[in-house]
């Protein structure tokens, strides 16, 4: 709803955000729309390292932030590789900007890393994202797809591996940083709890 504008009912995705980040304003008549720019909050890492399960404990604690995970709406037409998944990167940066305007920001788990999201339009509504890698020992990954979700693809496995290498190599030297959670011996609970005391961090 963000995107059309109440006064002259014209659509823009890159509206400008005032200086106080209090209005969006309409480059068509000038009308400026209050809006809540809230953070964002993505909890990224490779298959199998734990993201979706301490997501999912998140979803039974949460009260000051919303949970969402971004697989519910990913289809082959999103399958873009060439374009660093832009398109799908801006349809949940919209969906997320209109769900945080009741007060309070999402946390929305998914495989991705920093540029995908920084690089997009709808990128401007939000007044921070932050990012959170969720990962593990590479021989506990690869147990853990073997034997925990059975999975015999060995070229998935490679790139689950190679993934969750490259998130522990390079989270701290891109912008913006990625924190890092191990999750290599703890339990679901201990995770989320981690999870949850890097969210309340920032809002």
């Amino acid at each position: 709803m963000l995107n059309t504008c109440i006064k002259c009912k014209k659509y823009s995705v890159d509206k400008q955000i005032s200086e106080d980040g209090e209005f969006a304003i309409c480059p068509f008549c000038g009308h400026k729309q209050q809006i809540k720019r809230m953070p964002l909050f993505i909890i990224s890492g490779p298959s199998g390292a734990g993201k979706s399960t301490t997501s999912s404990q998140l979803f039974l604690k949460e009260k000051d932030y919303i949970v969402l995970d971004s697989d519910i709406l990913w289809s082959d037409e999103f399958n873009e590789p060439e374009t660093n998944y832009i398109r799908f990167r801006e349809l949940w940066l919209r969906l997320c900007k209109n769900i945080s305007q009741i007060g309070k920001p999402v946390v929305l788990c998914g495989c991705a890393v920093p540029e995908q999201f920084e690089n997009c339009i709808e990128r401007r509504y939000f007044s921070d994202i932050y990012y959170l890698a969720v990962v593990c020992e590479d021989d506990v990954l690869e147990k853990r797809l073997r034997e925990h979700r059975n999975i015999k693809d060995e070229a998935y496995i490679k790139d689950c591996v190679s993934f969750n290498r490259w998130l522990k190599a390079n989270a701290d030297n891109i912008s913006p940083k990625m924190q890092l959670l191990d999750n290599s011996r703890l339990t679901i609970e201990e995770a989320a709890k981690l999870a949850e005391e890097w969210i309340y961090k920032y809002i």
